[in-house]
C-alpha cells in the first residue's frame, strides 16, 4: 500500500482524535471533578466560536480572540454555577435537566442575536501536499493544540495549589473545609475552567466548524459517550477514548466511508460501555 497515503490517512486520524479531545476536555473536567454531567457543554462550545467570530469581524486579530472566549465563557459558567449548579450538588438527574434546559434557552438566544445563517471572515487555513495527496494543514495544526491543552490542564490539575483544593474539595467536601478550603469557590472556578476550556474549543475549531447556534452538536454527543466510556480517570482516559474512537473511527472513514466510521464509533462504544459499565480507567490507579 502506498505509504504516502498511510501518512495522510495517520495525520487525519490523529488530526480527528484532537478534535474530539479538544471538544471534549471541559465535559471531562466538570464530570471528573464535579461529578456534574453538563448538558449545555455544546453551548459554550458554540458561545466560544461566536466570541471568536464577533471579535475577528470587529478587526481584533484571530488569535487573541482565542483567549477572550475562554474569559468570556469562563465568567458565563462562573455566573450559572453559582445561580444553578451550585444548588444541585449530589443530585446528578437535576443538575443535567437543569443544564439541558439551560441549553435550550441558550441556543434560542443564539438564533435570536445571530440567526441560522453564518457570517463570512477569513481565518487561518493552509494545505501541503504527502506525495501525490494534499492535506488540510489546520486540522493537522489541531493535534499540536490538543496535546498542549491536555498538558496544561494535567499541570494545572495536579502541580497546582488550585488543583489540590479542587481534588480535595470533591473527595472530601468536609475536611476540606476543616482545613480552611472554601469549596464553595473552587468548585465555581471548576465549573467555569471546564467552560473555559468549551469556550476555547469553539474559538479554536472556527477555522474548519463553521458558527451556527447548533454547531456545539456536532460535538456534544460524541464528547460525553468519551467521556462516559473513560470513566472516573477523567484526564488520562478521556485522551485514550478519544484517541481510539475518534482516530478509529476516521481510520475506517478513510478506507470505507464516512458512514461506517460513525458505525464504528456508536458500536465500540456500546461494546466498550456493556464490557466496562463503570468506564475503561475504573479499576486504574491513576485518579486523574
Amino acid at each position: 500500500m502506498d505509504m504516502d497515503y498511510l501518512l495522510t490517512v495517520m495525520l487525519s486520524s490523529l488530526s480527528s482524535a484532537s478534535v474530539l479531545l479538544i471538544a471534549a476536555l471541559g465535559l471531562a473536567v466538570v464530570f471528573g471533578l464535579m461529578g456534574v454531567i453538563n448538558l449545555a457543554h455544546s453551548e459554550f462550545i458554540m458561545m466560544g466560536a461566536y466570541t471568536a467570530l464577533t471579535l475577528t469581524r470587529l478587526g481584533i486579530p484571530y488569535v487573541l480572540t482565542i483567549p477572550l472566549a475562554v474569559i468570556f465563557t469562563m465568567l458565563i459558567g462562573a455566573i450559572i454555577e453559582r445561580l444553578i449548579v451550585s444548588r444541585l450538588y449530589g443530585r446528578m438527574f437535576d443538575t443535567m435537566l437543569a443544564t439541558w434546559g439551560l441549553s435550550m434557552v441558550i441556543l434560542q438566544l443564539a438564533v435570536v442575536i445571530f440567526g441560522t445563517a453564518t457570517p463570512s471572515v477569513n481565518l487561518p487555513n493552509f494545505n501541503f501536499t504527502i506525495g501525490q495527496y494534499n492535506l488540510a494543514g489546520y486540522p493537522v495544526l489541531l493535534i499540536g493544540v490538543a496535546a498542549c491543552l491536555l498538558a496544561f490542564t494535567y499541570f494545572l490539575l495536579t502541580k497546582t495549589t488550585y488543583g489540590m483544593k479542587a481534588r480535595a474539595s470533591i473527595q472530601s467536601p468536609e475536611m476540606a473545609q476543616s482545613i480552611g478550603i472554601d469549596s464553595r469557590k473552587v468548585n465555581t472556578l471548576t465549573f467555569s475552567i471546564g467552560c473555559g476550556l468549551a469556550g476555547f474549543a469553539g474559538a479554536v475549531l472556527l477555522p474548519i466548524v463553521p458558527a451556527t447556534p447548533s454547531m456545539g452538536m456536532a460535538f456534544a454527543v460524541k464528547s460525553f459517550l468519551a467521556v462516559v466510556v473513560a470513566g472516573p480517570v477523567a484526564l488520562s482516559g478521556t485522551a485514550l477514548t478519544a484517541l481510539g474512537l475518534g482516530g478509529g473511527a476516521s481510520v475506517t472513514a478513510s478506507f470505507l466511508t464516512s458512514v461506517a466510521g460513525e458505525i464504528f464509533f456508536f458500536i465500540i462504544t456500546a461494546l466498550l460501555l456493556w464490557r466496562y459499565p463503570l468506564g475503561i480507567s475504573a479499576k486504574w490507579r491513576r485518579k486523574l
